[in-house]
């Protein structure tokens, strides 16, 4: 890795909370919980054991013109959406189209095309598939989309790795920056799985909550009552920059993006490693890989999914890495309030990251009645907390099935 700094110059989301990052950011510290029942034919047609989820609170069909509907899946078309808004945030940069890149990464892709195609097939024949059924389907067509709007030809990167494709994509454009690969790199994540098959596939994992009669209640991060996840749909982007290109342009710089840890469990498919030792690790690199020391870190943006084991070995995680340093460092878990965005999670927790350096404040965790006696941290509850003044630095973690470990680190300018 080179000595190049990267800076976050633009930020672009679409959530359960809001169809942009403004709004999305004022729901977050209002507390405001995203779950909702799911009224589509499909919930009681399917017999699913789980009838809500936090799904988008802004069609995208509102904001894109037909032709993009039905042209992309809505996972791409929920990448477009944060994009679009990443890049106007960004002042739209002037940039040689090769040393433009993107990385925009799915857990699951276009689940949606796939399904409805497969439909087709059975019901009318070969015949009626849709043309555009294959690009469509691809979980590199968000990235490949996005390259085409803006002209990128440094490099179109679709990362797979489940729940931290999100983080792990905006990691992977920061190294295309700092190898000199790319100057300006559009990263993030998109998921649109609120769908019967991969709500039947989580639920019969007993990985969702089946709070059915509380939807807004059901996402509970460290609560001793939680059940599971809650489903969530969506897309977060950045633009990550080389400072010195940014500075260059005069760009309104948000933070820098400090350090990038990654690692495996090699564990288990689905389970996380009990001791933590892989997900400390990825956090113990972002740290070093800052410059910094375990007692600079302020805030931790924790993956904090709500699952009964997935919680406490976060937290088992987070003292193998920081020890006593934990103490005094504010927690956040923000699934509470937007569901589990899968592919797009540590994308949209990346961003509101961002957004508690800027503003110096951690947002709260919701829906906690009576916190574990095994969660040992500070966690942000109910309200949001001031983050104080001096150099600040945050924590965003993301962890995926197969055992993909990330973390990112975030500084103040």
């Amino acid at each position: 890795m080179s000595s190049r700094s990267v800076v976050v110059t633009g930020l672009g989301a679409t959530t359960p909370l809001g169809g942009d990052v403004a709004t999305t950011w004022e729901a977050i510290l209002a507390g405001t919980p995203g779950a909702r029942p799911l009224t589509e034919d499909w919930v009681g047609e399917h017999e699913l054991p789980v009838t809500f989820a936090a799904t988008l609170h802004t069609p995208a069909a509102e904001v894109l013109a037909r032709v993009e509907t039905k042209r992309l899946d809505p996972f791409a078309q929920y990448a477009l959406v944060a994009s679009r808004e990443a890049w106007t945030h960004a002042g739209r940069p002037e940039v040689d189209p090769e040393r433009l890149g993107v990385a925009i990464g799915s857990g699951i892709g276009g689940i949606t095309t796939i399904i409805t195609a497969w439909d087709t097939l059975r019901e009318k024949g070969a015949r009626r598939v849709y043309p555009l059924s294959i690009p469509m389907l691809m979980p590199n067509s968000a990235a490949g989309t996005i390259s085409l709007e803006l002209g990128a030809r440094a490099g179109a990167h679709a990362l797979v790795s489940a729940c931290s494709s999100g983080a792990e994509s905006i990691g992977y454009g920061a190294g295309m920056i700092r190898s000199g690969k790319a100057d300006v790199v559009v990263a993030g994540g998109a998921e649109a799985a609120v769908h019967p098959l991969p709500i039947a596939g989580f639920a019969a994992m007993q990985a969702l909550s089946t709070r059915n009669d509380d939807p807004a209640g059901a996402s509970r991060p460290y609560d001793a009552s939680r059940d599971g996840f809650v489903l969530g749909e969506g897309a977060a982007v950045m633009v990550l920059e080389d400072e010195e290109h940014a500075r260059a342009r005069g760009a309104s710089i948000i933070c820098r993006l400090s350090g990038v840890g990654t690692s495996a469990d090699a564990h288990h498919i689905a389970a996380p490693e009990p001791e933590g030792a892989g997900a400390a690790r990825a956090m113990t690199e972002a740290v070093q890989d800052a410059g910094a020391a375990a007692s600079d870190l302020s805030h931790i943006n924790a993956h904090a999914t709500s699952t009964p084991v997935g919680d406490v070995a976060e937290v088992a995680a987070i003292r193998r890495a920081f020890g006593s340093d934990a103490d005094h460092m504010a927690v956040s878990g923000t699934k509470s309030m937007t569901g589990h965005l899968l592919g797009a999670a540590g994308s949209l927790e990346a961003v509101l990251t961002v957004l508690a350096v800027q503003h110096r404040v951690a947002p709260p965790t919701i829906n906690i009645t009576e916190l574990d006696p095994e969660v040992d941290l500070d966690v942000v509850r109910d309200e949001p907390r001031p983050l104080g003044d001096g150099p600040l630095l945050a924590l965003n973690n993301s962890f995926g099935f197969g055992g993909h470990d990330v973390a990112l680190a975030f500084g103040s300018l």
